[in-house]
């Protein structure tokens, strides 16, 4: 069906376009996320690899058509690499703020022991007086910060917003092991 370097050079069309996509796609987040310096060098490498995957694809798309297809799955399956790769990277701060009409205290008390800052205001929501635990951390601090959440309050509202710039920054002294760590630390 097709030969051998038709084939090779679709490949390697492929996998070059999820590479220089995906890191588009982390590049583009921590652009808006304010790290200039790091985007910065994201983009030397991705426009490289787009200018070597591009003029591959147009120099040769006359006599193998084929590669625009390699070339466009590449594109599209690097969008979701892209996301899935920053999602696990969990670059940045938010702003988690969690509204619970009687757990306040016990949430509160539970994350500061576990070294998190929280601010608690006291409110009044629809049905009467709620307390709102305001909590700046990192992304990746967030799933276990609201595995706690759930486990006092299941009834808990929360709503997660980004932050793009904190003065200070006040990292956990806890936090579980997640990934590999927890795989090695088993008994």
């Amino acid at each position: 069906m097709f030969e051998p370097n038709i084939l090779l050079t679709g490949l390697i069309i492929f996998v070059a376009r999820i590479c220089d996509v995906s890191i588009g796609t982390v590049r583009t987040i921590i652009t808006v996320q304010g790290r200039t310096v790091v985007a910065f060098f994201l983009a030397i490498f991705e426009i490289i690899i787009w200018i070597l995957v591009a003029s591959t694809v147009i120099n040769q798309v006359r006599v193998q058509p084929i590669l625009v297809v390699f070339y466009a799955f590449g594109y599209a399956t690097g969008n979701v690499v892209g996301i899935i790769v920053e999602r696990k990277l969990a670059f940045g701060l938010i702003i988690l703020r969690v509204i619970t009409r009687d757990a306040g205290k016990r949430l509160c008390d539970t994350l500061r022991q576990k070294g998190q800052p929280v601010t608690v205001f006291h409110g009044e929501g629809m049905t009467g007086p709620v307390e709102e635990l305001y909590i700046a951390c990192r992304r990746r601090d967030l799933s276990w910060i609201l595995s706690e959440v759930r486990a006092i309050d299941p009834n808990a509202f929360y709503v997660i917003e980004q932050a793009r710039d904190i003065s200070k920054v006040l990292r956990p002294t806890y936090a579980p092991l997640g990934g590999w760590r927890a795989v090695t630390k088993r008994k």
